[in-house]
């Protein structure tokens, strides 16, 4: 049609009924489907949905939770940066015990930097590790343990520190506390113990729940209480009681275990003077008479004088001699001098993540012994944490345990990674974990679009 006709009457109407027969004719588009001209108009997302809002935000932060690399990543991203943090405060909060005691002042850090590393390599070689090599090594880890708390006692060759005989000399600067290791001992062999007899139906009967379990913890934890840690025993004895939350213990079995041990635990305090003087010091805002709370009072001025923000790092008072033992059981209080209450949230935050994704693993796998060695990790990493910060606040009393993956020493920090890497093994083997991770090396996604593409033949462009 020339431009001239367009002007006509005529014209108009042969534009508007298409063109004529015997000219070319051009396909009409598709209708969309839903009907009506045109594309189809996209749909209205509601207020608060994916686009934005409070409900959208909570909706991704839930798709993220339910991914199946969550957990995993947790347990990696959150161990290591307790590890790294816990590394740069033990430099900052020893440097001046060390210059105290005639040593250089990166001492401890190097100690510690040491054993970080050597916990590195088991952290990887029990991520690794086939979960039936892990219950082979269970039995033996727990004989070793016995005969390591035994030798302790031995004079000669246990050595004292700080009125508790727990170590065991290694040669030069270095000891060995074994009830630490006795921890690992008491999770692998509990957790194949019960997985042992979930397999064969057993664990609807109370006395298969209990025995040999409680009476093999007790003698683990007889053996501690003769060297004087009461910390160690109240770790142990959150263990057992995760143990047997996990395996589905009934409540009234449940609390007649915790009743017998909550019994033992008075004895023992009131048989002791300074278990009760520390008992004493909960809460406390004044060091005393005889300043038998000295270190707890401090730890809180620590805390408080860190404010929001801290003082800044390095730059702590009490490390200077006011506080005792800065770099191992008070850690905590002068990160909170230091970092302030930002600093003190955030390595609570990477706990509580910790302590989430172990829950997680824990209530996911169908494999009995992942799930009670999961639990027996997640309660004695988050048990130990909540008895360290408790008493640096003055919730608690004084228990003489350090901060999981935080305060120094070597013996702490050793047993406490390789069951970190038993976490992200057993997260590595949740229900998809495994594929999303092979779908993350390198060059996997290339190759398996390109074998979805069908070969074109030869001549065809």
């Amino acid at each position: 049609m020339h431009a001239d006709d367009m002007l006509t009457p005529a014209g108009v109407w042969r534009a508007l009924r298409g063109p004529a027969a015997g000219s070319r004719s051009v396909r009409a588009p598709r209708p969309p489907a839903r009907g009506g001209s045109g594309r189809a108009p996209a749909p209205r997302r509601p207020p608060g949905g994916r686009g934005g809002g409070l409900r959208g935000l909570h909706a991704r932060a839930r798709r993220a939770w339910d991914r199946p690399l969550t957990a995993y990543y947790l347990v990696l991203g959150g161990s290591l940066l307790i590890i790294v943090l816990g590394l740069v405060m033990v430099y900052s909060a020893s440097q001046i015990k060390a210059l105290q005691n005639g040593l250089a002042p990166s001492y401890f850090f190097r100690k510690q930097l040491l054993a970080a590393a050597i916990g590195t390599v088991l952290l990887l070689a029990a991520a690794r590790t086939p979960v039936r090599l892990l219950r082979a090594l269970a039995y033996p880890l727990l004989a070793v343990s016995v005969f390591l708390l035994c030798l302790v006692q031995v004079p000669g060759i246990g050595e004292t520190i700080n009125g508790n005989t727990n170590w065991i000399a290694l040669g030069g600067p270095f000891q060995m506390q074994p009830s630490e290791f006795a921890k690992l001992a008491l999770v692998l062999w509990g957790a194949d113990l019960l997985a042992r007899k979930h397999s064969k139906k057993l664990l609807t009967q109370w006395k298969h729940l209990l025995v040999p379990l409680v009476p093999v913890t007790f003698l683990l934890l007889g053996l501690i209480m003769l060297g004087g840690d009461m910390g160690t025993t109240v770790v142990l004895t959150a263990v057992l009681l995760g143990l047997l939350w996990v395996a589905g213990a009934p409540t009234r079995l449940f609390s007649g275990v915790f009743g017998i041990t909550a019994a033992l635990a008075v004895l023992f305090i009131k048989t002791s003077a300074n278990r009760m003087s520390r008992l004493e010091c909960i809460g406390a805002t004044d060091p005393g008479d005889h300043d038998q709370c000295w270190q707890a009072v401090h730890g809180i001025y620590a805390l408080a004088n860190g404010g929001w923000f801290g003082a800044g790092l390095g730059a702590s008072v009490e490390k200077w001699g006011e506080l005792p033992e800065p770099h191992t059981d008070f850690i905590f209080a002068i990160t909170g001098e230091e970092l302030g209450l930002a600093g003190t949230l955030s390595v609570l935050a990477l706990f509580a993540a910790l302590g989430y994704a172990g829950i997680r693993v824990a209530g996911r796998t169908e494999d009995p012994f992942v799930r009670y060695a999961a639990g027996g990790v997640t309660t004695w990493i988050t048990a130990q944490a909540v008895v360290n910060i408790g008493a640096v606040l003055g919730l608690l009393p004084i228990a003489g345990v350090p901060l999981p993956l935080f305060s120094y020493g070597g013996s702490a920090l050793l047993p406490t990674m390789f069951a970190i890497g038993l976490l992200i093994a057993f997260a590595r083997d949740e229900p998809g974990a495994r594929a999303a991770l092979a779908m993350r090396q390198p060059g996997v996604r290339w190759k398996t679009m390109r074998r979805r593409v069908k070969k074109r033949p030869s001549g065809e462009r």
